[in-house]
């Protein structure tokens, strides 16, 4: 990453078309962001244009302007377009990839004559920007199968920038930290996030990437309830039987992989590729078992002081499953409490 940045900050400081490319929420628009206020225009704006979600039959006007009485409903005064409004500053074309091929013609002539005719006039204005294009799609196989313009690539994709997705970047600890100290000032990894909790968002795959690892400690912290996050604040989603699997990578030790499939009897039992269970719950209704299940989950608590993680491997289960033994058994999360209350509630 701080090649990556680098390698970007030089590009910027020669005023070059930079392509940046990234899987969906890598921060592509942040790092735009960040090469503009480094630049020598960022007391221009910055105007961002997301071409995939304009109209088709609006994203030529809203580019490039139009001129007074252009067309029907349009102002009177006309109106400048996104291009003209990123003068002297920097434009911005996120998902260019979804650009309509007629506007693309367009684009590249912007970008070649430096000038831009709005709709419904004769007379081109010069326009000086720094552009900065971003996609999460793979442009060249756009390129090859004609829908994407070939001269277009190779002139925006002066300089490329590739953002790794968060599961390959090896600062996820200074990531998380980035994020907590956004939310809540003063508020720490160490600190403030337990063990367990930790370990659950440093082992996540994160498929949605930044994105979605801000949206996680945004729950996480306006559920907890107190200073601490610990693994019941966060999401259902990061819970680790429903991580997503880790690409094959050398090094790196393949988890075991658990699903719910019915038994013989039609009782749902967890089966896992690394170990069998202990026990099992009939999950379509109250039974007679519940009561002794109980007193395993206790039990099995009160012998790891209330370690979920412990506690899991000792019951033979993954810690997803005996998070939601707990809600459905009304056991509250507590952690460190004395063995002689919980073999009191056990009895």
């Amino acid at each position: 990453m701080i090649a990556t940045l680098s390698r970007a900050r030089l590009l910027i400081d020669r005023q070059l078309p930079i392509l940046i490319l990234g899987e969906t929420g890598t921060g592509k628009e942040y790092l735009a962001r960040a090469l503009h206020e480094y630049s020598s225009r960022c007391r221009a704006a910055m105007v961002p244009v997301n071409c995939g979600s304009i109209p088709e039959n609006l994203i030529e006007s809203e580019l490039f302007g139009y001129s007074r009485g252009a067309f029907s409903g349009a102002l009177s005064s006309g109106m400048k377009g996104k291009v003209m409004l990123a003068h002297r500053g920097t434009l911005f074309l996120d998902e260019i990839g979804d650009m309509p091929a007629a506007q693309q013609t367009r684009l590249l002539r912007v970008l070649s004559e430096r000038e831009v005719t709005p709709i419904g006039s004769t007379e081109p204005l010069k326009v000086d920007l720094q552009l900065i294009c971003a996609t999460h799609q793979n442009i060249e196989s756009h390129v090859e199968a004609g829908t994407f313009r070939e001269d277009l690539y190779y002139r925006i994709a002066v300089g490329i920038i590739q953002l790794p997705p968060v599961r390959e970047r090896l600062d996820l600890a200074w990531i998380l930290q980035s994020i907590l100290e956004s939310e809540v000032p003063g508020m720490t990894l160490e600190r403030n996030v337990d063990r367990e909790a930790r370990d659950i968002l440093m082992q996540n795959q994160w498929p949605g990437n930044l994105r979605q690892m801000r949206a996680a400690i945004q729950y996480a912290c306006a559920v907890r309830s107190d200073e601490m996050i610990r693994a019941a604040d966060l999401p259902s989603n990061l819970m680790p039987g429903k991580i997503v699997s880790k690409r094959h990578r050398p090094g790196v030790t393949q988890q075991p992989s658990f699903d719910m499939s019915p038994d013989a009897s039609g009782s749902l039992v967890e089966r896992s590729s690394a170990r069998p269970l202990k026990w099992h719950t009939d999950m379509r209704g109250p039974s007679a078992s519940l009561p002794s299940e109980r007193d395993n989950i206790l039990r099995a608590l009160s012998a790891s002081r209330w370690n979920i993680s412990a506690a899991s491997r000792d019951l033979g289960i993954c810690r997803a499953s005996l998070y939601r033994k707990l809600r459905e058994l009304r056991i509250p999360h507590v952690r460190d409490m004395g063995s002689d209350i919980l073999m009191a509630d056990a009895g």
